[in-house]
């Protein structure tokens, strides 16, 4: 059940290297986003401990780190600041057990009618965000722009962390090089002792052990009504950006995870967190590459990164808040440049214009709002339109005549959907056309209640004035529900069709 098959000396180092650099670069963004959602910086350590340690164990996908991200602390936001944290963790606990039956139903595969040119928007909105988003530690806490010797150290510490991370891999990947780098630059700045921005200026993250906790609410339907419409959304934006990076640590490593199963242990993990303080998050794409990126291909560098994250709390605050910001600064710098799809600007002479299109409204979206769910669902539906109306214009007909037997054949080419029920209507001459007509299906597919109806209509026009009609390669599921025209409709049942989907244990 956990995969921990293939694990030797090496694969532990690597693992636990691997695992060590992405709790690090976990700490930072998580207590950012504990500030947009209103909770103590504490809540968000201990979530991302849960999320990470639980979906390591049981998750999808090896090499996945999740934690309390920035998408879901945007979304409850609101319900904190109206009624208070505990409402936050009952919506947590709902919206894990909504995520759990989403798993139950085995809903989570259809992440991959993800098209390709949006996961690529994605990516390229999320690297542009990850770089915006380092900018801030150049303010001091004033908000007054770094300036002198503290800018020049700034700079030059985060330099140096980004020179480390891209030479040191083309020497050895013995060590990840994201954390050979915030070693260096942590020594360099107690070095040379110039004063510069540390973890510990963020916020105090000493503390014990996450302690379990019901929600301090009234149980009733009152309560339930002001949380589940919160809930809801958290669960589907945290798997809308937990299985796209899935997608793309599936891409990375060229291995498959399992979207149902992922589903199921987010939906397991923020439960846990709900009834111990939790603030509920996903899968956070950054940290993931990451520790991707430093060679975690296991569970065992996401359960590393967990339990580092839970110690550093309980012992080793006062090391870690003395890590220098710039440290950080660059490797989510080489972060984000390794995110970026670059490319992409070769494909834009190479794809359709509406594939590019997508890519760049997905991109802004992203940006502009900084709202990846809704990127994600508005280049969704973008490209769904866009192939509902490119394939409405291509249901055409092959017709031939027998002279001998007096029957009119008509074999249709294309897919019948809603989109293209209009084109086929047009395809037949009713009144000129004799009394015995063939549809034949073979060519075609019939692809939901739209295209019945209108079969249904076609046969109707055709019974109407007297013609019998004989529906080939229909099948079964469409035939059944053609009941009109009565006895003046035949299905040939011999040449009917079985449709085949990929079985849900693929998932």
């Amino acid at each position: 059940m956990f995969n921990f098959q293939k694990i030797n000396i090496f694969t532990i180092k690597t693992e636990l290297f691997s695992g060590l650099t992405s709790a690090l670069a976990l700490i930072p963004e998580v207590i950012a986003f504990s500030v947009v959602a209103g909770t103590s910086p504490l809540t968000a350590i201990y979530t991302s401990f849960f999320l990470c340690f639980i979906t390591s164990l049981i998750g999808g996908r090896p090499g996945m780190i999740s934690g309390a991200a920035g998408s879901v602390a945007i979304v409850v936001t609101a319900l904190v600041v109206r009624y208070g944290v505990e409402y936050l963790f009952l919506a947590v606990i709902l919206m894990g057990l909504i995520q759990i039956v989403i798993g139950a139903l085995k809903l989570g595969k259809f992440i991959r009618l993800v098209p390709q040119p949006v996961v690529f928007g994605f990516l390229n909105g999320l690297a542009i965000v990850i770089f915006l988003s380092q900018f801030n530690q150049f303010y001091t806490d004033s908000g007054q722009l770094l300036s002198g010797m503290n800018m020049v150290f700034m700079i030059s510490l985060v330099v140096i962390a980004m020179i480390i991370i891209y030479i040191l891999p083309k020497f050895t990947k013995a060590v990840p090089s994201s954390l050979v780098a915030i070693m260096v630059v942590t020594l360099l700045s107690l070095v040379i002792a110039v004063p510069t921005k540390t973890i510990g200026d963020l916020s105090s993250i000493a503390g014990g052990l996450p302690q379990f906790h019901i929600p301090m609410v009234p149980v009733n339907l009152e309560t339930i009504s002001i949380v589940l419409p919160y809930s809801i959304v958290m669960a589907l934006v945290g798997l809308i950006e937990s299985l796209l990076t899935l997608e793309v640590v599936d891409e990375m490593t060229n291995t498959r995870g399992k979207p149902n199963r992922e589903t199921y242990a987010q939906g397991i993990a923020n439960t846990v967190c709900g009834f111990f303080s939790g603030m509920g998050g996903c899968a956070m794409i950054g940290q993931s590459i990451v520790n991707i990126n430093s060679g975690g291909r296991h569970r065992l560098s996401g359960i590393i990164s967990a339990i580092t994250l839970l110690c550093i709390v309980l012992f080793a605050s006062p090391v870690v808040n003395i890590i220098p910001m710039a440290a950080l600064v660059g490797v989510m710098f080489m972060v984000s440049f390794n995110t970026f799809k670059w490319e992409s600007f070769k494909l834009v002479h190479n794809v359709p214009n509406i594939d590019v299109v997508v890519m760049v409204v997905v991109t802004l979206v992203t940006v502009i709002f900084d709202n990846l769910a809704l990127a994600v669902i508005l280049g969704v539906v973008i490209s769904a339109l866009s192939f509902a109306w490119e394939n409405s214009k291509r249901i055409t007909a092959i017709v031939s005549y027998d002279k001998k037997h007096d029957v009119k054949y008509y074999e249709i080419q294309g897919p019948l959907f809603f989109g293209s029920t209009s084109s086929f209507k047009e395809l037949f001459d009713y009144d000129g056309d004799p009394d015995s007509v063939v549809i034949n299906f073979s060519q075609s597919r019939v692809m939901d209640h739209s295209a019945i109806d209108i079969i249904n209509e076609v046969t109707a026009k055709y019974a109407k004035r007297g013609k019998k009609v004989l529906l080939s390669y229909l099948s079964r599921d469409s035939a059944d529900l053609l009941d009109n025209a009565e006895g003046l409709i035949e299905v040939n049942y011999l040449d009917d069709p079985y449709y085949r989907i990929p079985h849900d244990e693929l998932d």
